[in-house]
């Protein structure tokens, strides 16, 4: 486990643990995270930046447990403890307790494990639930610090807004955390056109393994990567949507070519994935301002701004529209 997390927690006092619900929203990385300097810690080989999802996230409960045995739900479904979502779940909570049997129960209002993030707000929504639930004092950051060890993206979903993760230089991971940036774009709006929401066939985590290991094309990635997030900060500081969009969807793509170029290749993004792709591109050549980013799955995001609502809608007409600034 991550040294810095670790000692983080030990040396937090803790009390008796009570019920608390958090919620974490979901995230889209803008600029990408794929790659690990250091697996067991979960520490990225470039810094990212990411754009929350509103109320589309993870709602979750830790409470005492009333029989002495642990128990997990998921969308209101009781799990058997072997399950690969319990088991998460519960040995991320052995983190904090000491042989305290506890109650886990997530709602998630997105798709679980369909490339939506869901891992990413899940593992934000149960790090503040736990630290609400053993009323451990710790500063965002720090809870972001303990969230990267569930999953990376995880420590980019404790906001709403515009979100840094950097990925810092310390062996320990102790500078490896996220921050909320101080910029707000109310006219700043992301469509989710869902192609596929069913569990992916390859977790993120084994296809970014597998990536790094076998693909050619993944030696020039980490340097660029890094340049782009520092370009898609500056781009949303100076309300650049044409070379933040651009940055985006250059970004997006080089990481999936990285995929595609493994041995054996991978492809998260399918026949359909690129059919939207295609019409997206052809609505901006007939001057549709909106650019796309796909993470691991195959599901399309669009960013775009709010006078082309209409347009998208239009063009595609099942797209879920997000506002991530409504009501913050």
């Amino acid at each position: 486990m991550d040294d810095a997390a670790r000692s983080l927690i030990s040396q937090t006092p803790k009390r008796e643990p009570q019920s608390f619900s958090a919620y974490a929203p979901s995230n889209i990385a803008l600029s990408k995270y794929w790659g690990k300097r250091d697996k067991a810690r979960n520490l990225p080989l470039n810094s990212s930046l990411s754009i929350s999802l509103g109320e589309w996230g993870s709602h979750t409960t830790v409470a005492p447990s009333e029989d002495g045995l642990d128990h997990v739900t998921l969308n209101g479904e009781s799990l058997a403890a072997d399950t690969a979502f319990a088991r998460k779940a519960l040995a991320f909570a052995d983190l904090f307790r000491n042989n305290c049997p506890l109650r886990i129960d997530t709602r998630n209002t997105i798709p679980t494990a369909a490339g939506l993030a869901s891992s990413a707000s899940g593992f934000a929504a149960l790090t503040r639930a736990l630290c609400g639930s053993f009323d451990m004092e710790l500063s965002e950051p720090e809870m972001s610090l303990i969230a990267r060890i569930g999953s990376g993206s995880a420590s980019r979903s404790l906001w709403h807004g515009f979100v840094r993760w950097n990925m810092g230089t310390a062996e320990d991971g102790g500078d490896s955390f996220a921050e909320l940036l101080p910029y707000r774009w109310d006219d700043f709006r992301i469509a989710i056109v869902k192609v596929d929401t069913a569990p992916k066939s390859h977790s993120s985590r084994d296809g970014m393994n597998h990536t790094t290991k076998t693909s050619p094309l993944f030696a020039a990635w980490p340097a660029q990567a890094e340049r782009d997030c520092r370009i898609v900060e500056d781009a949303i500081s100076e309300r650049d949507f044409k070379i933040l969009g651009e940055t985006v969807e250059a970004n997006a793509l080089a990481m999936h070519a990285t995929m595609q170029a493994a041995r054996p290749a991978l492809s998260y993004l399918t026949a359909q994935s690129w059919q939207v792709l295609e019409q997206l591109w052809q609505a901006r050549s007939n001057g549709l301002e909106a650019y796309a980013t796909m993470d691991a799955g195959a599901n399309v995001k669009l960013i775009f701004l709010q006078d082309s609502t209409d347009d998208i809608t239009s063009v595609f007409p099942d797209a879920t529209v997000i506002d991530p600034f409504a009501g913050q």
